[in-house]
């Protein structure tokens, strides 16, 4: 069994994509890691605040179909196949670790907005700390300690989904 771990954001009808996201997951992978649900500014583009979090999960799929049902629930919850890479977002899914692979394709693993973005990679050190970095192989909870915290502002809000 694979050791997956995927980023989840929304700044669309936040509420209801998280929970629709978290639903098709735990559809097709059973149970889930959840770490802290997040609220943070948009980086990149001026936009609405985004709710973030990371969810860990185990599966027997190829990397490939991962990839491939993350698009699809993606597009499921209304994302265009043409969206811009800085835009708003319904339910944007990113597949940031695939056990200790290191790719381009089909995704990015590990995903690069792990070490520079705090949604990513706070959420990341509060359920899988102890991992290491496959590329820089220092944890996520020391990569999370030197993380520069005033160059992204975050707050902790309550996730209220249940499987």
């Amino acid at each position: 069994m694979a050791q997956v771990f995927i980023s989840l954001g929304t700044n669309v009808d936040r509420e209801l994509h998280v929970k629709q996201g978290l639903t098709a997951l735990a559809e097709r992978y059973g149970e889930l890691t959840l770490s802290s649900l997040f609220e943070s500014e948009a980086v990149g583009f001026a936009g609405s605040a985004f709710y973030n979090m990371v969810i860990g999960l185990q599966t027997d799929e190829s990397v490939e179909s991962v990839a491939a049902c993350l698009r699809e629930i993606e597009y499921a919850n209304g994302r265009s196949p043409n969206a811009k890479k800085y835009s708003p977002r319904t339910l944007d899914l990113d597949l940031l670790l695939f056990d200790d692979c290191i790719m381009e394709q089909p995704a990015q693993i590990p995903r690069d907005e792990i070490c520079r973005n705090a949604f990513v990679l706070w959420p990341l050190a509060e359920i899988a700390g102890d991992l290491l970095h496959p590329v820089i192989r220092q944890s996520y909870h020391d990569l999370w300690q030197a993380y520069d915290k005033s160059s992204q502002k975050l707050q902790k809000i309550p996730l209220n989904w249940q499987p």
